[in-house]
C-alpha cells in the first residue's frame, strides 16, 4: 500500500530514516558552513565571518535536505520558509558563539563547532514541519 505522505519525486520516507539522513545532511552542512567560516574569519570579524558562512550552508542545507531527507520538490515556498526553520538554530548558534568567545573568552576558531550542538534537535522538527506536505484529515 502507498504511503500516505508522496511527494512529487516519491513517498516520504519513514521517520527514522529522515532522522538519520537529517543528521548525515547536517555533517556535510556543518563542515560547508565551518570550512566557510574559516575561510571568512581571515577576513572579517567572528561574527560576519558566522554570519555570512550560516546563510551559504542554509541554502546548501534546503537543497540537500529536499533531495535526500525529505524526498520532496523544492519549491519558491519552501525556500522562502525553510530560512524561518533555523531561525532558531541561527539564534542559539550565535548567542552561543558570542558566549563562548567573549564570556568565556574560547578561541573563536571552535566556538560555532560548540554552539550549533544545542540547536539540532529543533530544526529536524521545524524543517520536517515546512518542508513535507500537510495530510488533510479524512
Amino acid at each position: 500500500m502507498p504511503n500516505a505522505l508522496s511527494t512529487a519525486t516519491g513517498p516520504t520516507r519513514p521517520i527514522s530514516g529522515q532522522i538519520i539522513t537529517f543528521a548525515v545532511v547536517g555533517v556535510v552542512n556543518t563542515a560547508t558552513y565551518y570550512g566557510l567560516y574559516l575561510l571568512f574569519l581571515r577576513y572579517v570579524p567572528y561574527l560576519a565571518a558566522h554570519i555570512v558562512a550560516f546563510m551559504l550552508s542554509m541554502i546548501g542545507s534546503f537543497f540537500l535536505n529536499a533531495r535526500f531527507t525529505y524526498r520532496t520538490r523544492p519549491t519558491w515556498r519552501k525556500f522562502l520558509l525553510f530560512p524561518l526553520t533555523n531561525a532558531t538554530n541561527f539564534v542559539i548558534t550565535t548567542v552561543g558563539v558570542y558566549v563562548i568567545v567573549d564570556m568565556l573568552h574560547a578561541n573563536s576558531r571552535f566556538a560555532p563547532l560548540m554552539a550549533s550542538a544545542a540547536a539540532i534537535p529543533v530544526t529536524f522538527v521545524v524543517s520536517r514541519w515546512v518542508m513535507l506536505p500537510k495530510v488533510e484529515a479524512a
